[in-house]
């Protein structure tokens, strides 16, 4: 890569380490700075409302990442939705480096547990890269400035290219009709409830794990195949065949452009239908007439590709 030599190089890239390993390169990192709750106290006699500062607590790590991250990082995705508390809490640093690949700065974290994660939305479409949006709770951080040593690349880039939104493979049990001629899915954004306890004298929180709460799998598709999802819709939801007998599973495979690797596997368990409607169509208007429809979804599992990710 050339370089400029007389460019002033500020932090533009973010590796991040998990357990000590570089886990890979990450986008747009935000947050993870410490913070302070302010009390405000009854106003007194001199009539001034006095303030001073409680617990201190860190902001969530936001951040992107693609398909090019190691396996250590995936199997923290997948601990999340397992409900694993030992495979959840991470210790770890975000670096940031220039790009001459020098550190500049790092922000080291403790007992990091991930709170909020999306998988991207899917487009038959699309064609610019796809990410997975992450958003993490330390315990504890600490910001450093660095003295400028280098930074490893952690794993092969190219990777990532090989991850667009429109390769995907959508499983539903018996509507493989359907299924087949899906070309939108909504983003699957998985939510971790945490809460925060005071830990005495430090004036700091210790994180506890509350519940995971599942996305609907929102999906659209032509109207010309719509009626095995039109005929699970009236017995399920109008006809009131609703057990959990009737629910069903499937799978959604995010896989490379040539459509044969699959890179990750989301698993979906119980799902029942619950709004179906076409999409709104101005008359006369040229096109396809498409429908939507929405899901509930009891259990969810993420699971990646040992062999793309070794």
């Amino acid at each position: 890569m050339a370089l400029n030599k007389g460019r002033v190089y500020t932090g533009g890239l973010y590796r991040l380490e998990l357990d000590g390993i570089n886990a890979g390169w990450v986008n747009n990192v935000e947050g993870g700075m410490p913070k302070a709750e302010v009390v405000t106290e009854k106003i007194g006699v001199d009539h001034i409302a006095r303030k001073h500062i409680a617990g201190v607590s860190y902001e969530d790590m936001t951040f992107k990442v693609g398909a090019a991250m190691s396996k250590g990082f995936y199997q923290w995705l997948e601990a999340t939705l397992k409900l694993d508390e030992k495979g959840q809490v991470k210790n770890g640093a975000v670096v940031s480096a220039n790009y001459e690949l020098k550190e500049m700065s790092r922000l080291d974290f403790t007992n990091a547990r991930i709170t909020e994660f999306a998988m991207p939305a899917l487009d038959a479409k699309g064609k610019d890269p796809a990410w997975i949006t992450v958003k993490a709770r330390p315990e504890f951080t600490r910001k450093k400035l660095a003295e400028g040593g280098k930074v490893s690349a952690p794993t092969d880039a190219a990777k990532q290219k090989k991850w667009l939104p429109s390769n995907f493979r959508l499983k539903i049990d018996g509507l493989d009709e359907v299924c087949s001629r899906v070309s939108k899915i909504d983003a699957l954004t998985v939510k971790q409830k945490v809460t925060e306890n005071p830990v005495g004298e430090m004036r700091e929180y210790e994180i506890l794990n509350t519940s995971v709460e599942i996305p609907n799998l929102v999906i659209t598709f032509p109207e010309s195949h719509a009626k095995p999802m039109l005929d699970w819709f009236e017995s399920f939801v109008v006809k009131g065949e609703c057990g959990q007998d009737k629910e069903k599973g499937g799978a959604l495979e995010y896989l490379t452009p040539d459509l044969k690797t699959v890179l990750f596997t989301v698993e979906f368990k119980q799902m029942g239908i619950f709004k179906l409607s076409p999409e709104k169509k101005e008359a006369h208007a040229e096109g396809i007439l498409n429908w939507k429809a929405e899901l509930y979804v009891e259990e969810m599992t993420l699971k990646h590709s040992g062999d793309v990710f070794a």
